[in-house]
């Protein structure tokens, strides 16, 4: 008698996870972007939430949750229930860099299932246009010259223009000094007003800053050129060869959240990224989509970890 009724109470908790995957998404779901609005992690959750919305007939709001390069809001997103509600946005910087960086008070890899790996973009180096510098020859010798480092707009320590500022430290031995921000869209702000020196960026924040003539653009941190900036030209070209970095990003939900709900999640990010109108908007940007065979939740999860394993590079 024990047994059957034992057996009844699994199949009824079986059958509850499952009457949840059919019935979700019933109410709006929260993408959780860990910087301020206006960045290039904010633009690119905003086309994509616009989109998965057809698919999911479900609202997606961007909520975001700033501070700490990003890890904040990343916290807010594993301590939410494991529903589908609650989606974690992020990149390089937060899902695997802040692992390194911050005392975290959880497990990127244990507390976070992996929905989607989004696109991706090179690095731009960017300054004010007031810098005398033409080209990235001619930046190099006037940071090396100035008699106190240049002030460079990050993030905050562990985001990506963070991170991407400390490998070019690194490769040229300039030292830069960073001004912390709750994410490059109000850093951008400052840079085009001349409060800072320069940024090393994602290439879809800059791209229409450089465009407009309001920031100067020296190379892209790649071994080619991207389609949206075709005047500027690659690290490799311009003088810095091997200077590369690319940064990716993707989506999470916290662990536990039924393997269904992450599946029609990861159906609707996958539709968003063929959609071929999204995908002009994000190539606009200068983002690069990724391979088709790597838009499941195991290949994300697969690429985390071995980015996790390199130190993220």
């Amino acid at each position: 008698m024990r047994r059957a009724v034992l057996a009844v109470f699994i199949a009824m908790l079986a059958f509850g996870g499952n009457a949840r995957a059919n019935n979700f998404p019933s109410h709006p779901i929260t993408i959780i972007v860990p910087f301020a609005a206006g960045g290039p992690s904010d633009a690119m959750a905003r086309i994509l939430a616009e989109r998965m919305r057809v698919t999911l007939g479900e609202t997606l709001v961007i909520e975001n949750v700033t501070g700490a390069g990003g890890s904040i809001g990343v916290g807010r997103a594993v301590r939410s229930p494991p529903d589908g509600y609650t989606v974690s946005f992020g990149h390089l910087g937060t899902h695997v860099a802040n692992g390194a960086i911050y005392k975290l008070g959880y497990d990127l890899m244990a507390d976070l299932e992996p929905v989607a790996l989004l696109p991706s973009n090179p690095m731009i180096i960017v300054s004010k246009n007031a810098v005398p510098a033409k080209s990235l020859k001619e930046l190099l010798d006037w940071l090396k010259a100035r008699p106190a480092p240049a002030t460079a707009g990050s993030a905050g320590a562990g985001s990506g223009s963070h991170i991407a500022g400390l490998y070019f430290e690194s490769v040229t031995g300039i030292k830069l000094q960073y001004v912390p921000y709750r994410g490059t869209g109000p850093a951008m702000n400052d840079l085009v007003a001349g409060q800072i020196d320069l940024i090393v960026d994602q290439t879809s924040n800059s791209i229409t800053q450089v465009r407009a003539g309001t920031i100067r653009a020296y190379a892209v941190t790649d071994s080619k050129r991207v389609a949206s900036a075709p005047d500027v030209p690659s690290t490799d070209e311009a003088g810095l060869p091997g200077f590369h970095m690319t940064l990716w990003s993707g989506l999470w939900v916290p662990k536990d959240t039924p393997k269904d709900i992450v599946e029609k999640l990861n159906a609707a990010a996958v539709e968003a990224l063929n959609d071929p109108a999204v995908r002009k908007q994000l190539e606009n940007l200068g983002l690069q989509m990724p391979p088709k065979d790597q838009l499941s939740p195991a290949a994300l999860g697969a690429w985390q970890k071995a980015e996790i394993a390199n130190g993220g590079r």
